[in-house]
């Protein structure tokens, strides 16, 4: 049985020349509408909008909002028309400087793309709002496959607009002559890169530290809880200074982990090319005027764009290992010990002051004990005279009498 958004998508590639810029505000705000919707175990679909700017052929996606949606005459789904006028105006004003405005809407979506439930709120976007509105669809069942994906976000973004040539072949009837056809929403999947402005990097690098420290302090909870039972008082708390080095070093080693795959990606690149170019004879031999076996379609082509990138990324790399080894390492020896012989003269600067200081201390000390023994020697002399006040050394004049 055919799926039945495959009527709804086509086939073809775009070719309205449409490129879309998206902001990585946009994902936060989808994932922050994401996991308040499970952590509250709310039903019902989960369904943005989306504001930005057209220039021309390019669209950017730069801030994103939850809708408030209603039941129509027919038990479809709609944007509740007046809330959304409203929150829509609050938000033109609060985004002035640039000037912003509704560019698409977003929601949850199978891989194989919208189906049925998505045509009407995209209808009613495209008659009320924009004629040019994109479709920015979230693929939950790919969260758990995103590293066998390459990294790939598990996001798919489509232009969706009216079409009278897109009936599906079971659906087709009679056409009567005069008669106005049909219009239908056919979906085609849009290019789109990551733009990052200064202040979102600094909130993106801020998020991934609170992420960081979130995770830690989730796994120090549970260890907490396991062994609350045993030993309350054993339980430690992680301080301030190492739940941010955690979250450093974590972010380092997804880091890590993310350039350890790109460059495995890049190796698996060159050697399936590097097979395919020796097996396959050069243009134009007799080899290849011969009977040569079809080309294995699950093997890359050759492109030399990504050879040139390739190329110029190993180019860069004399950056970091520069290819005169001696006279780096010469140069950084020289300037090590320039540094050391800077921090000796500060230290024997250092040492010649405190041995100054000892010295002057050493002289007062000096000066006092020499000062000390005189006085002593002094006291001593008064003394012995105090004692001896009639001895004149063996002859004198004796009350009024003349001792010999």
């Amino acid at each position: 049985m055919a799926d039945p958004s495959i009527a709804y998508v086509s086939q073809t590639t775009s070719d309205s020349g449409l490129h879309i810029q998206l902001h990585p505000l946009v994902l936060l705000s989808v994932s922050d509408h994401l996991t308040r919707h499970a952590a509250r175990k709310q039903q019902g679909p989960v369904i943005g909008a989306l504001l930005g700017q057209q220039n021309g052929r390019e669209i950017s996606l730069e801030h994103a909002f939850e809708c408030k949606v209603v039941s129509g005459p027919n038990g479809e789904l709609l944007l509740s028309q007046p809330w959304f006028d409203e929150r829509l105006k609050q938000l033109k004003d609060v985004h002035k400087e640039p000037a912003l405005d509704l560019v698409g809407w977003w929601s949850t979506a199978p891989p194989t793309g919208p189906d049925s439930s998505h045509i009407p709120i995209q209808r009613q976007v495209l008659q009320d709002y924009n004629e040019s509105a994109v479709f920015l669809a979230f693929h939950p069942s790919q969260l758990q496959s995103a590293s066998e994906r390459g990294g790939k976000l598990p996001i798919t973004i489509y232009e969706g607009g009216l079409d009278s040539e897109r009936a599906a072949d079971g659906d087709r009837t009679m056409q009567v002559d005069g008669e106005e056809p049909s219009l239908q929403i056919r979906f085609q999947e849009l290019p789109y890169t990551v733009e990052t402005g200064e202040a979102e990097m600094i909130g993106i690098e801020h998020i991934a530290q609170g992420g960081g420290n979130a995770a830690s302090s989730s796994s120090l909870g549970k260890k907490n809880e396991s062994s609350a039972d045993d030993d309350r008082s054993n339980v430690g708390v992680l301080t301030e200074e190492e739940e941010e080095m955690i979250a450093s070093l974590n972010t380092r080693l997804n880091a890590i982990r993310m350039l350890e795959s790109r460059i495995s990606l890049i190796k698996a690149y060159l050697s399936n090319i590097s097979s395919t170019t020796t097996t396959t004879p050069p243009p134009g031999s007799a080899d290849q005027k011969q009977s040569s076996p079809p080309r294995d379609p699950t093997m890359p082509p050759l492109s030399h764009p990504i050879l040139r990138e390739i190329n110029s990324l190993l180019a860069h790399l004399s950056l970091l290992s520069p290819g005169e080894q001696s006279g780096f390492t010469a140069e950084s020896l020289a300037q090590t010990n320039d540094v050391l012989l800077v921090s000796l003269l500060g230290q024997l600067g250092q040492g010649i002051k405190s041995m100054r200081e000892l010295g002057r201390k050493s002289a007062i000390v000096q000066n006092t004990r020499q000062n000390i023994a005189s006085r002593k020697s002094q006291m001593a002399a008064m003394q012995t005279r105090l004692q001896n006040p009639y001895s004149t050394g063996g002859s004198g004049n004796v009350g009024g009498m003349y001792v010999d």
